[in-house]
């Protein structure tokens, strides 16, 4: 069974040292969070997974990092600047801003409707007294050089809410220095920024996440056959790694909650919220996979123009349009975009690893059945005897020996029933014991986190041992 709730999995974060609650000794800051020791070693480990199966493993997509702060420019023709906000409300009574679209709503009226009739309560404390919807812009604003936005208005700048803008304007860019053709894509992973109105459950929804995010091109009419392609592909990568599929779920966004820009959106959910009575409500986005048709593309570019003739942009230097070789044709790709979230994508793999395991004593044990690739520490060396200074040589001798091969750790702090305890809650998913017979035969007991089975192995096909169990990818 995964985790019953996501509380179980901040509180495991924090104790075992995948997160911490940023600046906590100042009273922390909503909704930020630090990574600890673990915490690292995971997030990299989802990314280099993801960037090896969408890059490395693939002949068509290429690599990019864009910057965080871009021209201004940049969100006014995206759209950003005009529609990307949530809808605000504040309670009267106990002075608290709510998302209008989150709150609950059953008269069956448009939500604004609905407050103006008193048909919506405050979640927090059961007001109807409830201001009108107004749009809030999600975009960070800051400025670029020494003054500031408000006496120039060329200082304003944002902090990217998207990592996709910075790919669609380098189109060319790396279309033209690649050499490619269509179809093809251009992958990203990076931070992003995003003034929620209402962040938490834990690293669920932050105002500072990474993406990892892919702009597909395609050519106009080939978008949907692209769009299911990498519907199936992304579900498959997430189940590779072990998430459970009985705890995702595809959902085809309605037609009213779609983007501006997305012929069609389907989102890949995860079970994040168990614990609630209403199955419906137990759903939440995983992955977003949209066929953001040529939108973008177009946006940015200095050729499009409107009925009257007008270009639509007449600040970009660049037509982001494709020329076709073959057919001698010029057009603008359609776009297929999966993207996801690193933050997102690592509570669900630590919700779907968490197991609680009787041990023989009867006693309750918390194991995290990660997936070998996304395992913070792949080996653990443990001594059997801590003060038998040949055992420890030998342990730690195995240590730096496995150390080049997979993250290994050396431990001793312990009996090894807590060592062997503290290994399984962090994922590890193998741990070697080094004992007294280990001194007379060259061998050790290598323990299997899942099944708590033991064989003795050969110190010196120890690695290939372990590489072959671990199935590690270089």
């Amino acid at each position: 069974m995964p985790a019953p709730n996501i509380e179980t999995i901040a509180q495991l974060a924090k104790r075992r040292g995948f997160v911490f609650p940023s600046a906590e000794i100042y009273g922390g800051l909503a909704s930020s969070w630090d990574y600890g020791p673990l915490g690292v070693e995971i997030c990299n480990n989802v990314k280099r997974a993801w960037w090896r199966w969408m890059v490395y493993e693939r002949d068509d997509i290429e690599g990019i990092d864009t910057a965080i702060i871009m021209n201004r420019l940049v969100w006014k023709y995206s759209g950003h600047e005009d529609t990307f906000s949530d809808p605000l409300v504040d309670c009267r009574a106990c002075k608290s801003r709510l998302r209008a679209d989150k709150l609950e709503n059953h008269s069956g009226l448009p939500i604004e409707q609905a407050i103006a009739a008193g048909a919506v309560k405050c979640p927090n404390c059961g007001s109807t007294d409830l201001t009108e919807p107004r749009p809030f812009n999600l975009m960070f604003r800051t400025q670029v050089g020494p003054v500031a936005a408000e006496d120039d208005p060329s200082a304003l700048a944002y902090l990217r809410p998207e990592t996709a803008q910075g790919i669609f304007v380098n189109f060319l860019n790396v279309q033209r220095t690649a050499r490619r053709k269509l179809p093809f894509g251009i992958a990203q992973i990076g931070k992003s920024f995003r003034n929620e109105v209402t962040p938490g459950n834990f690293i669920f929804r932050t105002r500072e996440f990474e993406q990892m995010e892919m702009e597909y091109f395609v050519r106009p009419g080939e978008d949907e056959r692209w769009h299911d392609y990498w519907i199936e592909q992304c579900f498959n990568w997430y189940t590779g790694l072990g998430l459970d599929p009985k705890n995702l779920r595809l959902y085809e966004q309605p037609p009213e909650e779609l983007a501006h820009y997305s012929k069609r959106t389907v989102d890949i959910q995860y079970r994040f919220f168990p614990e609630r009575e209403q199955e419906e409500k137990q759903w939440d986005e995983l992955m977003g996979i949209a066929n953001r048709t040529d939108f973008d593309l177009r946006a940015h570019s200095k050729g499009p123009v409107d009925a009257e003739g007008k270009r639509l942009n007449p600040d970009s230097t660049e037509d982001l349009s494709y020329f076709d070789e073959a057919t001698r044709e010029r057009f603008y790709p359609y776009v297929i975009e999966p993207a996801a979230g690193v933050n997102r994508s690592v509570l669900a793999f630590l919700m779907d690893a968490y197991t609680e395991k009787e041990s023989e004593r009867g006693e309750k044990r918390i194991v995290l059945r990660l997936h070998p690739e996304l395992a913070p520490i792949k080996v653990a060396v443990l001594p059997l005897a801590k003060n038998k200074p040949e055992i420890v040589r030998m342990a730690k001798e195995i240590k730096r020996m496995l150390q080049p091969a997979m993250r290994t750790v050396y431990d001793d702090t312990a009996g090894i029933g807590k060592l062997y305890a503290r290994q399984d809650e962090i994922g590890t998913p193998y741990c070697v014991t080094v004992d007294h017979q280990s001194l007379e035969d060259e061998a050790v007991t290598v323990r299997d986190r899942d099944t708590w089975q033991q064989v003795r192995v050969k110190v010196a096909e120890l690695t290939e041992h372990l590489k072959k169990r671990l199935n590690l990818k270089c």
